[in-house]
C-alpha cells in the first residue's frame, strides 16, 4: 500500500453502512445523523476483510461448496454481478452470476435465500448453461437481467426467485455485454460493453405494460454518439443488433467509444458507468443528455481508486464502486470524495464483484471473485453491524 492511501485511511472515514443502511423512508428525513464517527478501517478480521468498528462480516458461500443444508445447491465459480430481491415473508434473495466462461456453457446464475431474521434458508440456480455471465442489473418488476461477457453474448431475463425459466432476449443485441440499468422514468435500458473500443448502448422497447414493466422481447437498440463541443449525447440505431459476423460497435461508424465498459446504474435520473480502461467514473443525465467525467484516477487529487467495476447506489443515492484488483476495496464516490468502506487482505489476484445491499439497506453483499491467492475459490461475504 502506497503513503498516500495508508495516510488516507488514517483519516477520517465515513460509516460504512451508518445512514446508508436505513431504510429508505429515512432518505432526506436527517435520520442517521448519530450514526458513529468510524475514524477508520481496523485489521483484518477473521474472514480477511477491513471493516470500520462497529461492523462484522460472515462468508455465506464458497466456490464449490454446499450453500446450506437445506439444499444442493453447490456455490458457482467465478461469482460477479450481483442483486437483492424482497421476499413476501419479510426475507430477500441475493442473486449472483457466474463468469465461468472455461469450457463454454458452464455459467449462469445463482440465488441464496435469506429469512426475515437473515438466515439462509435455500439456495438454488436460476440459470445455466451460458457463458461468462459478468454483470447485469436489477428491473423495477423484480427480474435479474444477466449479461454474457463475450463476442456472441445475450442478456438473459431471469426470475430472482426460481419459478419462472430465464429467457433470453436477443432485442438487446449480440456483444460482449458487461452491465445493465434500467432508467425508470424514460423507460429505456442502458447497456456497457466490456471492450477497449466499446459502446454505451441504450434500448426503446416498442412496448410497455399500463404497470411500467418493459417488453423486452423487441425495440430498438441505440449507439451513443457523442458531440465533445457541447458533452452532449445523442443516439443512432444499430442496423444489425443480431449480427455475428459484424460485432454492433462496428456498424455506427460515428459511435463514441469507452475503454472498458464495466459497472452501471440508474438513480434520480443519472446514468453513471465506470470504464476500466482509463479508470474513469462517467454520468449521463437522461434529462439533459449531457455526459460528464466524475472521477478519472489520473487527474484526481486523490486518486486512491483504480481497477473501477461493479457500481451499486446506497440509500443515500450517492456511487459505491468495487475494485478489480486495485487495493481489493469497495469505496462511496459522493461529492469528487472517495471514501474506503472496506478493503479485502490476501487477494490480490482477485477482484470485488456483486456489491449489492439488501431491501432494507441493513445487509451489504459482495464476492472475492477468485478468492484467496492460488485457491481460484470466489467468496462471497455479508457485512452487517455488531449486535
Amino acid at each position: 500500500m502506497t503513503p498516500t492511501r495508508r495516510s488516507f485511511l488514517r483519516t477520517s472515514v465515513l460509516s460504512l453502512l451508518g445512514a446508508l443502511v436505513l431504510p429508505r423512508s429515512s432518505i432526506g428525513t436527517g435520520a442517521g445523523n448519530d450514526a458513529p464517527n468510524l475514524s477508520a478501517l481496523l485489521p483484518p478480521d477473521a474472514n480477511g476483510v477491513r471493516l470500520p468498528a462497529g461492523y462484522r462480516s460472515r462468508i455465506i458461500a464458497i466456490t464449490g461448496s454446499q450453500v446450506t443444508p437445506q439444499s444442493d445447491y453447490v456455490w458457482h465459480k467465478d461469482p460477479d454481478g450481483g442483486a437483492t430481491y424482497a421476499t413476501e415473508d419479510g426475507g430477500w434473495v441475493y442473486v449472483s452470476n457466474s463468469e465461468a466462461y472455461r469450457p463454454k456453457r458452464t455459467g449462469g446464475v445463482g440465488a441464496i435465500r435469506f429469512n426475515a431474521s437473515g438466515d439462509i434458508v435455500d439456495a438454488y440456480s436460476i440459470l445455466r448453461g451460458t457463458t461468462s455471465n459478468c454483470a447485469g442489473g436489477a428491473t423495477p418488476w423484480n427480474t435479474w437481467l444477466s449479461c454474457e461477457e463475450y463476442e456472441k453474448g445475450q442478456v438473459w431475463e431471469c426470475d430472482p426467485f426460481g419459478k419462472a425459466p430465464a429467457i433470453v432476449r436477443p432485442a438487446l443485441g449480440t456483444f460482449a455485454h458487461e452491465a445493465v440499468a434500467v432508467d425508470t422514468k424514460h423507460h429505456q435500458l442502458y447497456m456497457t460493453e466490456d471492450r477497449p473500443d466499446s459502446c454505451l448502448y441504450r434500448f426503446t422497447p416498442k412496448h410497455i405494460s399500463s404497470g411500467g414493466k418493459l417488453d423486452l422481447s423487441s425495440g430498438t437498440l441505440a449507439v451513443a454518439i457523442m458531440n465533445r463541443s457541447s458533452s452532449t449525447v445523442s443516439w443512432l440505431p444499430v442496423p444489425d443488433p443480431w449480427a455475428i459476423r459484424e460485432p454492433a460497435r462496428y456498424q455506427v461508424s460515428t459511435a463514441a467509444r469507452f475503454n472498458g465498459g464495466e459497472g452501471i446504474v440508474y438513480g434520480s435520473g443519472i446514468v453513471s458507468f465506470a470504464t476500466k480502461g482509463d479508470n474513469r467514473i462517467w454520468a449521463y443525465d437522461t434529462n439533459t443528455q449531457q455526459l460528464t467525467i466524475v472521477y478519472d484516477a489520473s487527474t484526481h487529487s486523490n486518486p486512491i481508486l483504480t481497477g473501477v467495476d461493479n457500481v451499486a447506489l446506497n440509500a443515500k443515492g450517492e456511487l459505491i464502486v468495487a475494485e478489480d484488483g486495485g487495493d481489493m476495496q469497495i469505496v462511496t464516490l459522493a461529492n469528487n470524495a472517495v471514501t474506503p468502506l472496506l478493503q479485502v487482505v490476501g487477494q490480490s489476484a482477485s477482484e470485488i464483484t456483486g456489491p449489492a445491499f439488501s431491501p432494507d439497506y441493513s445487509r451489504l453483499y459482495f464476492s472475492s471473485q477468485r478468492g484467496k491467492n492460488g485457491t481460484y475459490k470466489g467468496i462471497t461475504y455479508e457485512i452487517t453491524r455488531e449486535s
